[in-house]
């Protein structure tokens, strides 16, 4: 996994988790993929700092991808789901 990651949206370097580089090789999320979603996802955010970034990949067939985030000095990606739904 690339140290470069950086994110326009947010102008920020991106860390990415032991953990979310494991859910992203399990599920066949690369880097590309994950900046992607980062920039251009739906967010819904839980408070200042932590939010939810999700998009719909059209060939992918498990639905919505997501990552779970936190706005810090950098934007540190806790995991990355798959087959997710936004909670009404």
């Amino acid at each position: 996994m690339s140290e470069a990651l950086y994110c326009q949206r947010f102008a920020r370097h991106v860390h990415v988790t032991r953990h979310a580089r494991e859910r992203m090789a399990e599920r066949n999320i690369p880097e590309a993929l994950l900046l992607e979603l980062l920039d251009i996802g739906d967010t819904r955010y839980k408070d200042s700092m932590r939010l939810w970034i999700a998009m719909s990949v059209a060939d992918r067939q498990d639905n919505m991808i997501c990552a779970a985030v936190v706005l810090e000095d950098r934007l540190v990606v806790k995991t990355i789901m798959h087959h997710f739904s936004w909670e009404e």
